[in-house]
């Protein structure tokens, strides 16, 4: 098992790797919208939210010789279902490949984030 890290999206927040490589798989932990040179929570709706999320995915997927066209899974989160299809649109644009999906509303995501989302992609 190997552990990605990468400047280029937010360190973790707690204690957890911001992905792990087992298994020709990478696994990274959700990535909510913390602009990784500030460290804060982007300003803005669910529109610049997920717009940040997928940078910092691409940069975790990246570190770990991943893309988005290589995801077989991904797991969303968002604190107001209403906003599903603003986030739709914009993840539609960066998972063109389809991969399989889960989006749910959560009650609260850290940090009063509106949308966090979690990728299982294949390496290489």
């Amino acid at each position: 098992m190997k552990k990605i890290a990468t400047d280029k999206a937010p360190g973790a927040i707690g204690p957890y790797s911001q992905a792990v490589v087992s298994g020709g798989l990478v696994y990274t932990s959700g990535q909510i919208a913390i602009d990784p040179a500030t460290g804060n929570l982007v300003d803005g709706g669910i529109a610049e939210q997920t717009e940040q999320v997928m940078k910092n995915l691409g940069a975790v997927l990246a570190a770990a010789g991943s893309s988005y066209e290589k995801a077989v899974k991904t797991t969303c989160f968002l604190a107001d279902i209403a906003d599903f299809a603003a986030f739709n649109e914009i993840y539609g644009r960066y998972f063109v490949e389809k991969p399989a999906r889960s989006c749910v509303a959560a009650k609260a995501l850290p940090k009063g984030a509106l949308v966090e989302v979690e990728v299982i992609a294949e390496i290489g």
